[in-house]
């Protein structure tokens, strides 16, 4: 089991796998009012970075479930690093479906809700391992402006306009599955270039030696379309947000 190799390559140099920064991560767990002893649950945990600085930041006490075992290892290191070892824990496998055996103070989903089918079914699953009164944490994106064509959506790797809502109408949506927005922290551009950009020299160094691997006509392709396509697409109309909700 284990993500798409892709994956693995062009973004084997992140410690988070989103639009977020660590700066925005500080922001997010300051608004949370995180307590010391409290339960994290994150699903699609990637390089752990949330957990990791939650536990060394807050004093939580997180498990995290990815795909990925290059990510997961990842996280582990991380959290050695960090000194929060006896803190965190991360799981390699199948977010899908995953139900914590003790209820979370807070469960998470950033940027990993195909694991549910999309925000709907993520939320039900995430309210699963969630405590009464407890907060689920939903990252998704948004469109900042909407693409005037279908065409343009795919071009920000959408399927079509359809795939996204403008932010006013992704906060309503929320309201319409029995929940209130608590809190909200957004990403912004700079936060995109670092998640984006950084796969480039990622690339370029994994071909330089690794010009016969299967995948090195794939990857040489993507380094060669994806600045142009990011700065004229995804860094103009994508937007993306955590958004914290609770049970009305």
């Amino acid at each position: 089991m284990d993500i798409p190799r892709i994956f693995n390559i062009t973004e084997r140099a992140h410690r988070i796998h989103n639009p977020f920064t660590p700066e925005k991560f500080a922001t997010l767990g300051a608004a949370l009012r995180l307590e010391p002893g409290a339960r994290v649950l994150d699903l699609g945990s990637g390089s752990g970075e949330m957990l990791c600085m939650w536990a060394r930041d807050h004093g939580i006490i997180g498990t995290g479930i990815d795909m990925s075992s290059l990510f997961s290892e990842q996280a582990r290191q991380r959290a050695e690093e960090l000194g929060v070892a006896h803190q965190v824990r991360f799981i390699h496998g199948d977010a899908t479906g995953y139900v914590a055996d003790e209820k979370a103070d807070v469960a998470a989903c950033v940027g990993a809700t195909w694991i549910g089918g999309g925000v709907a079914g993520t939320i039900e699953l995430l309210a699963r391992s969630l405590r009464t009164g407890g907060i689920i944490l939903i990252g998704e994106p948004y469109w900042r402006q909407l693409p005037p064509t279908d065409d343009i959506a795919k071009r920000c790797l959408a399927s079509s306009v359809s795939d996204f809502l403008v932010l006013p109408e992704l906060i309503s949506s929320f309201g319409k599955h029995g929940y209130d927005v608590v809190e909200m922290v957004l990403a912004n551009q700079d936060g995109w270039d670092r998640y984006e950009a950084a796969k480039w020299l990622t690339m370029r160094r994994w071909l330089e030696v690794n010009a016969d691997d299967e995948l090195a006509e794939e990857v040489r392709a993507q380094l060669t379309a994806e600045p142009a396509r990011y700065a004229a697409y995804t860094r103009e109309y994508l937007g993306w947000g955590v958004f914290a909700l609770m049970r009305r």
